[in-house]
C-alpha cells in the first residue's frame, strides 16, 4: 500500500531516534488488581502531568467519542512434536477460509523445519499438516491444515499468546485479563492492550459522562512484536493484518465532528484501521499501513495508548501522532516516575502535534 506523501519534508529518521533506556524491573509481568487501577500519564500539554486511569472521564468531554478495537485473542499457542520426536510450536496467525475452515497460516518454532507434506501431531491429539510457507513460496508463515476446526482445537488446546517480554507460562489470571471485556470477534494473537484498562463500571461512568462509543475490529498479528530491521526507519515493511471499520462508527465520527466532540483512539490498532480506511477506503480489508512522522491523520484527535518498546513501529505511531521530541520527553518523564510498561502496564492520554491539527477531520 502506497501512503501520499507527508504533509512536509521530513528528517531522516533512524533507529536510534527510538531508542531508549527501560530498566527491566519497569516492564509489568501481571496486570494491576484490577483494570482500572493502572496510573495514566496525561501527555497531551507540554508538561505532563501525572494522574489515575480513574481520571479518564473527567478529561473527556460531554460529546466526545471513543473507538475501541473489539478483536478477541484467541488462544493461538499450540505445541506438538514431529515424527521424529522433536517438539516443535505453533502461533496461528490466521484462520483462512480455503479448505473448509480447517486451514490456517502459522508461525512455527522447531529446531529443524519439516517438508511439506509432515504431518505433525499436536498435543490434544489433533494433527496439522504442512502444506507449504504462506502466502507464497517464499512467504513468512507456514499454511497447515488442522484435523479439525482451528477455533474449537485453539479453545480446547491453546495458551494465551503472551508477548515475549513477559517470562511467565499463561495462566488463568491470563486467560482473562489478556482480553478487553469487550472482546467480539475472534481473531488477534495479541491484546489492543490501551483497552485492558476499561471495565464495565468505567465504561458506565463514561456514557454517563456524555461521552459516545463505538468500534472497529482489527486482528492483531504477531508482527507486531517483530522488530525493525532496516536503520533507515522509512524502509522497513509492515504485516498485514485484517480490519474492518463498520458504517455505524463512520457515522458515529461524522456525528461526532458534527457536534464539536473529538474523535479518541482507544490503541494504536484502532488509529491504524481508522488511518487505513481514512486512506484507502472501504475496499481495503488487510492492511500494512506503516505511520510514521509525517503521517496525516485525518479522523483522530486524542489517542489513549500504553507504553511501548524501543525502537518498535509502535513507538514511530506513538511519535507521529504527539510529535517526536515530545514523546521522547514524556517517556523519559514516566522512567522517572517509574510507570509500568506494555501490555500489562500503565496508559497514557496524547493529542494530536499541534502542526497536524488542521487536517483532522
Amino acid at each position: 500500500m502506497t501512503l501520499p506523501p507527508p504533509l512536509e519534508t521530513q528528517r531522516v529518521f533512524t533507529l536510534a531516534d527510538f531508542d531508549f533506556h527501560l530498566p527491566p524491573e519497569l516492564i509489568a509481568q501481571h496486570p494491576p488488581a484490577g483494570r482500572s487501577g493502572s496510573r495514566l500519564l496525561d501527555g497531551r500539554q507540554a508538561k505532563p502531568a501525572d494522574r489515575h486511569f480513574a481520571e479518564l472521564a473527567g478529561l473527556l468531554k460531554p460529546g466526545d467519542l471513543l473507538v475501541f478495537n473489539d478483536t478477541q485473542v484467541v488462544k493461538a499457542r499450540l505445541y506438538g512434536q514431529k515424527t521424529s520426536g522433536g517438539r516443535l510450536e505453533l502461533l496461528i496467525e490466521r484462520v483462512l477460509e480455503s479448505g473448509q475452515g480447517l486451514e490456517v497460516a502459522a508461525h512455527m518454532k522447531v529446531s529443524k523445519k519439516p517438508l511439506p507434506g509432515a504431518v505433525l501431531q499436536m498435543d490434544g491429539g489433533f494433527t496439522a499438516t504442512l502444506i507449504g510457507r504462506w502466502p507464497n513460496a517464499d512467504g513468512p508463515l507456514y499454511h497447515f491444515a488442522l484435523s479439525a476446526d482451528p477455533y474449537a482445537l485453539m479453545a480446547a488446546h491453546g495458551h494465551v499468546p503472551l508477548p515475549p517480554y513477559i517470562t511467565h507460562a499463561d495462566s488463568a489470571e491470563d486467560e482473562a485479563r489478556y482480553q478487553t471485556v469487550f472482546a467480539k470477534h475472534p481473531g488477534a494473537v495479541a491484546a489492543p492492550t490501551a483497552a485492558l484498562h476499561f471495565d464495565e463500571a468505567m465504561l458506565a461512568r463514561l456514557t454517563a459522562h456524555g461521552v459516545a462509543q463505538a468500534s472497529v475490529t482489527l486482528h492483531v498479528g504477531a508482527g507486531t512484536f517483530q522488530p525493525v530491521k532496516t536503520e533507515i526507519v522509512s524502509e522497513h515493511v509492515m504485516h498485514f493484518e485484517r480490519f474492518e471499520v463498520p458504517a455505524a462508527t463512520l457515522q458515529a465520527v461524522a456525528d461526532c465532528r458534527a457536534r464539536g466532540g473529538r474523535v479518541v483512539a482507544v490503541g494504536t490498532t484502532t488509529v491504524r484501521a481508522l488511518g487505513s480506511q481514512a486512506h484507502f477506503g472501504d475496499a481495503c480489508r488487510d492492511t500494512n499501513i506503516f505511520i510514521t512522522p509525517g503521517f496525516e491523520f485525518r479522523v483522530v484527535d486524542l489517542l489513549l495508548t500504553n507504553f511501548h518498546l524501543p525502537k518498535s513501529t509502535l513507538m514511530m505511531l506513538v511519535s507521529a501522532f504527539a510529535g517526536h521530541a515530545h514523546i521522547m520527553a514524556l517517556y523519559e518523564h514516566a522512567i522517572a516516575e517509574r510507570y509500568r510498561f506494555f501490555s500489562y502496564g500503565d496508559a497514557m492520554l496524547l493529542a494530536l502535534a499541534p502542526a497536524q491539527q488542521h487536517s483532522s477531520s
